[in-house]
């Protein structure tokens, strides 16, 4: 198998040895031939040297059409077939390049030893490239691709512009299940043959089975451009565009805060593509953020555990797993999928941040939490905060014990139950309390005191059913 297409981007010293031989014999010679098919033949042999084969066999084309009897344009016209892969078609011009010039393969044109070398390596070269191509052929055949990867490997540092070898190497790729290695041959051979549907059509299937379905639309529109009426480029141009319009809006809404709307979008994503796992991965992922955004943390936590089960250091689900985790204050939890996100994404400020975040909660919880405290979630609001302290404060008013022990505890527990209201209920207050930070820590620090040991009669003159500073109405009876 003559393979041309790897030199005729050096055309003067590194095409086939018949073509060197031939441009030394006849370069400049009266051939017989007219103007017009002569015009063509230069036209053509530079879009050859340019390595523009398309273009170059039509002009070939026009020379046979101009004069059939022309073993020149027959010639040249098989070059170019060798480097688009059609050995069939260049051999048939051969074949009848011989029929016209019987002494063809016998010119004497006394080169140089340079350029006798250099035609005797090319034909030794095409000798082994014929063998290497029968053998990829046959492991082909007997599924063996692994072996046919080598094959055409090798062929294909010679015959770059080969564009069937390259489509057969893109096939081996995907049988062999790594689709991602055959979209570069794919895309060569899509640029070395004209109207390559097909080659377009493979690619965007490939990027729609790797889940990225903006550039499958991209290919399948490539597909679309040549052929208007392709039945499998339309099929599937109509299901990879109903996919990415539900994404980008399910996006849309993420980007607005509407997180409910995007995880209904994403879950019609998942209905409309059942058969591709990654799409529902990626929707799961997706739908685990929402969740934790919208401090839904049970759900949260279910739909990112099972994103996670199929791919433990997707880094995504760890991070919104986490802050969930926060919200339910399993802050252990939360500082264990950080770490494990960490591992695979050093550089992230974001899990800095949240991992220093957790493990400052998680101290914080050993001593004091004001959410536990007042029993109500990270995520309540001050209605209910408000609500939850009369409760308790009503509850575990001294007043309502009779011994001494007893006060002794509801004193305490009380004064809890007022400081917490005091935190959460206050903006800049809760917003470093749920930081990390305590609140009352840092104003005891500077008032000298303990905020965790305040005595009763701090709190003697607060109306826990009041909105304000009103006095306090009950009445105590210490004894």
């Amino acid at each position: 198998m003559v393979c041309p297409a790897a030199s005729a981007g050096r055309l003067g010293s590194a095409l086939p040895f018949l073509l060197v031989l031939f441009d030394l014999q006849y370069q400049g010679a009266e051939c017989g031939i007219n103007a017009e098919v002569e015009k063509q033949l230069e036209m053509g042999k530079k879009l050859l040297a340019a390595g523009q084969l398309a273009d170059a066999l039509s002009h070939f084309h026009a020379a046979i059409e101009g004069d059939s009897d022309n073993y020149i344009a027959y010639y040249r016209r098989a070059t170019v077939y060798l480097a688009m892969g059609k050995s069939k078609a260049a051999i048939r011009d051969l074949s009848k390049v011989v029929e016209l010039k019987q002494d063809f393969t016998s010119l004497k044109s006394n080169p140089s030893n340079n350029e006798e070398k250099e035609a005797q390596t090319q034909l030794t070269k095409s000798d082994e490239l014929q063998r290497l191509h029968s053998q990829a052929l046959s492991a082909y055949q007997q599924e063996d691709y692994e072996a046919a990867i080598s094959l055409l490997d090798e062929i294909l540092a010679v015959c770059v512009w080969d564009a069937e070898l390259r489509e057969l190497r893109a096939e081996c790729y995907i049988k062999e299940g790594e689709p991602s290695k055959a979209i570069s041959d794919l895309k060569a051979a899509a640029k070395l043959k004209n109207d390559n549907t097909e080659a377009f059509y493979k690619i965007s299937r490939i990027y729609y089975q790797l889940g990225d379905h903006e550039l499958s639309l991209s290919e399948v529109r490539e597909c679309l451009k040549l052929d208007q009426d392709h039945k499998q480029c339309f099929s599937l141009y109509k299901q990879v565009k109903k996919l990415n319009k539900q994404i980008e809006s399910a996006e849309e809404f993420i980007r607005e805060g509407r997180y409910q709307d995007a995880i209904n979008k994403y879950d019609s994503v998942m209905k409309t593509e059942p058969d591709v796992p990654i799409y529902a991965t990626r929707a799961k992922e997706r739908i685990c953020h929402c969740l934790s955004k919208n401090q839904q943390a049970a759900e949260a936590i279910k739909v990112c555990t099972e994103v996670l089960q199929l791919e433990s250091t997707n880094v995504n689900a760890l991070k919104d797993r986490a802050e969930a985790y926060l919200l339910e204050d399993l802050y252990e939890e939360a500082i264990k999928d950080y770490e494990t996100a960490q591992a695979n994404s050093e550089n992230d400020q974001q899990i800095r941040e949240g991992l220093e975040r957790a493990q400052k909660m998680l101290k914080q919880s050993q001593k004091r939490d004001y959410y536990k405290i007042l029993g109500v979630k990270r995520n309540a609001r001050k209605q209910e905060i408000i609500k939850a302290y009369r409760k308790l404060a009503s509850q575990w008013h001294p007043d309502n014990f009779q011994s001494e022990e007893e006060k002794k505890k509801a004193e305490k527990k009380f004064i809890d139950i007022a400081a917490a209201k005091e935190v959460l209920t206050d903006p800049e207050m809760r917003r470093k309390f749920d930081a990390g930070e305590d609140p009352l820590d840092a104003e005891s620090q500077q008032g000298g005191g303990n905020p965790f040991h305040r005595n009763w009669n701090t709190w003697q003159g607060f109306n826990p059913f009041g909105s304000g500073g009103g006095p306090f109405t009950f009445k105590f009876h210490f004894s």
